[in-house]
């Protein structure tokens, strides 16, 4: 039995991650799916490109809470494992939440439902994140409105946001040991993350990464 609830843990991990939440709310509110504009994704930041406002905050928290909840539901499906594990219980625990973590993200880049062509990962991890290391996530974020206050470039402020969670994973363990599972879980979230903004980061390269000029609050202006 525990077994069973390990593999519907991991299951309905993938099929939340694989919920096509942006294609879902181009078709059904604006008759266009949203892969076929833009950047080609089916993410929070294309369908607010595309869509406006509402649609890129609706497309987001969804997103969001899809990661939170898959990590959430794999850990409650697989806690019968602790009886038949040697593990500790937080260790197993957070082994689960990583498992459901990385399934929902895989799920959002590669869909089921959705030809297994979705978005690029971000909120999906962001919402796993929250879920499992809420001080990393938040270290993460603050990096993340500094760098698209400065620039609106959201593809920049994401890898650096990704970037910068192996960092904030190992602060927040200072005078204490790191989780070497949390943090082999932070790195390859973040490798993936860069991985899945590859075409970005030569647009970026060569200067051809559009931004959102209104989002450049924060940008410092010549006198």
């Amino acid at each position: 039995m525990e077994v069973v609830g390990l593999f519907t843990g991991i299951v309905a991990a993938y099929l939340l991650g694989s919920f096509p939440t942006g294609v879902l709310v181009g078709k059904l509110f604006f008759d266009a799916d949203p892969r076929k504009g833009g950047s080609g994704a089916s993410g929070a930041t294309n369908i607010f490109r595309q869509f406006g406002v509402k649609a890129g905050i609706a497309v987001s928290i969804v997103d969001v809470g899809k990661g939170a909840l898959a990590a959430y539901l794999c850990s409650l499906f697989g806690a019968g494992l602790a009886d038949s594990m040697s593990l500790e219980p937080q260790t197993l625990a957070l082994l689960l939440k990583i498992a459901g973590a990385l399934l929902a993200v895989l799920g959002h880049v590669y869909p089921i439902f959705a030809g297994f062509k979705g978005g690029k990962g971000v909120a999906t991890g962001a919402g796993a994140i929250i879920f499992i290391a809420p001080g990393a996530a938040l270290f993460a974020a603050l990096g993340f409105v500094m760098v698209l206050g400065s620039t609106g470039i959201v593809s920049a402020s994401s890898m650096t946001a990704a970037a910068l969670l192996p960092i904030a994973v190992a602060l927040g363990a200072a005078g204490r040991p790191v989780s070497a599972w949390l943090f082999g879980f932070s790195l390859l979230l973040a490798l993936f993350v860069l991985y899945t903004h590859r075409a970005n980061l030569r647009r970026i390269a060569r200067g051809e990464e559009k931004a959102f000029d209104k989002l450049r609050f924060l940008r410092w202006r010549k006198k």
